[in-house]
């Protein structure tokens, strides 16, 4: 007898959850909720830990060419822009180390990492589909109307395209903040 794409008893394939890091603390928040959340989950039931796959997208070099104007004018030479795919590679590798150490505390989790050029929003579609994603977890950075309306919402993009569930983690407010239930 088959069952939804195998045979009844057959192990299933480990899952593979996409997220999506940068260098927000909300992003990070994300992480953590999905290996408390997710990875535990899977843990209690028995099955096998979901293999994370981390996301980083590096913003694309601005300028195409070896001399290019800036927006005030400036000529930039090839070295003050290789000094900034230095930066940007430099700063990607730190958002990653992050990640991973974040992961350290979840033995058994097989953790993978991409990190490419480009917009998040095409870098992480195109990473969730890539990866055969059950899911992409990111975090939500709580723009307002206005912020959202003027630069884009990456995390609306990504559950309005990709081809799986998409879950936004959004962080609570400080426990400074919080009202204590019950409390006026």
């Amino acid at each position: 007898m088959e069952v939804a794409g195998g045979a009844v008893g057959a192990p299933s394939p480990p899952r593979r959850v996409v997220v999506a890091v940068d260098e927000s603390e909300e992003s990070m928040h994300a992480l953590s909720w999905c290996l408390s959340n997710v990875v535990s989950a899977a843990r209690a039931a028995a099955a096998p830990p979901p293999a994370v796959v981390l996301v980083h997208a590096r913003s694309p070099r601005p300028f195409y060419y070896p001399a290019a104007v800036d927006a005030a004018g400036y000529v930039l030479t090839q070295q003050v822009m290789d000094s900034m795919d230095q930066y940007m590679a430099s700063a990607a590798d730190t958002v990653v180390t992050k990640a991973k150490s974040i992961c350290t505390a979840f033995p058994g989790v097989r953790v993978e990492t991409c990190v490419e050029k480009g917009d998040p929003r095409d870098v992480i579609c195109g990473a969730a589909e890539k990866a055969g994603a059950d899911m992409v977890v990111m975090g939500s950075h709580g723009y307002g109307f206005l912020q959202r309306a003027l630069r884009g919402s990456v995390s609306s993009h990504c559950v309005q395209n990709c081809k799986c569930p998409v879950v936004v983690v959004k962080r609570g407010p400080p426990a400074s903040t919080r009202r204590r239930r019950g409390s006026i």
